[in-house]
């Protein structure tokens, strides 16, 4: 799969100009090369406001994934995630966030049989500015830019190779409600990630910036009859460029949350 940064760009320009704020799933992260992956999160979300404009959402997650020759999407420990982000619906149809997140994820060796080499602690920041365009009664498309900056430490808080990054993530997510019992809703969507790099090893520079990865992805997500829950459940497909598992379809993930949603109480 060659995409050029261009090409890229395009496709995401052409899906912006085809709104209300969109439920989102909780999104699993890249977790290396692999062939199968595993990902899941609970989450609490909290309405801020009586206006329902203001949520906030704390998350934490697991991730497990096969060794690059096998399917066994559980066999590896991939990355534990703590998250928490708050929203912001200003205006119709647009929304901003602003994260906060920890993220420890074990690293691998290249060749067989892959045992584990280090443990990558990260922390992260980032902002998220979101608009949704309302295409008739039961269909929207929600149009997302997000901007990361990303530290590295290892298990000691140590340098590590890379030093920090900043990431540019463009996202269109198609939703479509099947039903308004248990409010059911299926949404396929395309991310494109972009990034430049900052090394401490060999020696201090930076990387050139460029396209990474590409995550395609489908969910069905509905409410617990009778509860405060809601679930996602879903696939997603990450291509990595220049990886191992790219001439293979790319990694393939399943993936499942579940969300604690607290209604508004004044203090």
């Amino acid at each position: 799969m060659k995409l050029s940064t261009k090409k890229i760009f395009t496709v995401f320009l052409l899906l912006g100009c085809c709104g209300a704020w969109v439920k989102a799933q909780i999104s699993p992260p890249g977790l290396g090369d692999a062939k199968t992956a595993f990902w899941s999160a609970f989450g609490v979300k909290r309405q801020l406001d009586s206006l329902g404009k203001k949520q906030a959402l704390s998350y934490i997650a697991i991730g497990r994934k096969s060794s690059p020759d096998n399917d066994n999407l559980f066999s590896k420990q991939a990355i534990f995630v703590l998250n928490h982000e708050v929203y912001n619906s200003f205006a119709p149809h647009q929304q901003y966030s602003y994260a906060i997140s920890y993220r420890r994820q074990p690293q691998y060796e290249s060749e067989a049989p892959y045992d584990k080499e280090n443990t990558e602690q990260e922390f992260r920041i980032y902002g998220r500015y979101a608009y949704t365009f309302d295409l008739g009664k039961k269909l929207k498309l929600k149009n997302t830019v997000r901007q990361e900056f990303r530290k590295f430490f290892d298990a000691d808080f140590h340098k590590v190779e890379e030093d920090f990054q900043l990431r540019t993530r463009i996202k269109s997510q198609l939703t479509y409600n099947l039903s308004s019992k248990n409010n059911q809703k299926i949404a396929i969507s395309a991310e494109a990630l972009f990034s430049i790099s900052h090394l401490n090893e060999p020696q201090p520079q930076w990387e050139s910036f460029g396209y990474r990865e590409m995550r395609i992805a489908a969910y069905y997500m509905f409410n617990i009859p009778n509860s405060p829950f809601t679930v996602d459940v879903g696939y997603m497909d990450d291509l990595i460029r220049g990886s191992n598992s790219i001439h293979h379809g790319g990694v393939h993930y399943l993936a499942a949350d579940v969300v604690w949603n607290i209604p508004y109480r004044k203090r």
